[in-house]
């Protein structure tokens, strides 16, 4: 059987999970990836969620349809890269394998005590700290807050986060804000989302989880040259960007184009007026019935 020319790096929240359940909550969704693994489609999960996050919420829903099965073929590749870079895990029958984190971009522990602290004291109603995250900070809105409500929270939340972390001596970017650290560095940065706010290094994006994807599914076997990343944010694009600046050929889906399409040197690609994870189960049985798996 030939491999089919097609390998997808995907974000996760808004394209594959439902930004307003945080799970998969299209069946189709699930049932695709797990055929689309099957046939030889090389699948990256690229992402800011946690290792946690995405073994719970994605690879084991993707177990419970088949997905142990799929990835005993010898074409099937799966990984999963977290944290926008920070940590990886290969994904196999079993599930996810062993996360590897990488600590030149953690966050020193005083200051990561220190968010959680303030978030438990000042931001409670609105958000929580999530404990999982193993090398950067991030706090999400509870799934019961309303929108409009959890951003304008969001916004105070940030504008205290950006003083607690500069007060800790860390040089730190948010937005035009800019203090740097004793050595007249900035490794920090402050990156907001539609449901959380991340305290991250600036090594970490889309870009560098791609690169390190792709090393990963190509030590096994060749890559295909057609790729599409996926996403619903402007810094999802990275991935397409880092494919089209090594040489593949590469697409973008854009779940999420009512922010705005940026224009780049490969097709941009969208859903007409579906959005969020309906936009990724079209695309993914689109893909899945032009390659007739």
């Amino acid at each position: 059987m030939t491999s089919p020319n097609l390998g997808l790096l995907l974000d996760v929240d808004g394209p594959i999970a439902s930004p307003v359940t945080r799970t998969i909550a299209i069946d189709s969704i699930a049932v695709d990836l797990v055929a689309l693994a099957a046939g030889g489609v090389p699948i990256a999960f690229i992402t800011g969620r946690s290792d946690a996050f995405i073994r719970e919420q994605v690879v084991d829903r993707l177990l419970e349809v088949g997905l142990a099965e799929a990835l005993r073929r010898p074409a099937a590749r799966m990984f999963g890269v977290f944290e926008k870079g920070a940590a990886w895990a290969g994904i196999d029958e079993h599930g996810m394998g062993e996360v590897t984190v990488d600590d030149t971009v953690a966050m020193p522990r005083r200051v990561v005590d220190a968010v959680r602290a303030l978030v438990a004291d000042e931001f409670a109603p609105w958000m929580f700290f999530d404990e999982t995250k193993l090398a950067m900070v991030s706090v999400e809105q509870r799934t019961e807050v309303g929108s409009a409500d959890y951003h304008a929270a969001q916004a105070r939340f940030q504008d205290a986060v950006f003083d607690l972390v500069v007060d800790h001596g860390l040089g730190l970017r948010y937005g035009d804000r800019v203090v740097s650290d004793a050595d007249g560095a900035v490794p920090f940065r402050v990156d907001p989302t539609i449901i959380s706010t991340d305290v991250e290094s600036v090594l970490l994006d889309k870009d560098r989880g791609a690169e390190r994807a792709l090393a990963a599914l190509g030590a096994t076997a060749p890559l295909p040259r057609r790729w599409v990343s996926v996403g619903d944010s402007r810094s999802d694009y990275l991935m397409a960007d880092h494919l089209h600046e090594v040489g593949f050929e590469a697409a973008h889906l854009d779940v999420r184009p009512a922010d705005g399409v940026l224009e780049r040197p490969y097709p941009v690609l969208t859903a007409g007026d579906l959005v969020h994870d309906e936009a990724g189960a079209s695309f993914l049985a689109r893909w899945r019935a032009e390659l007739g798996i």
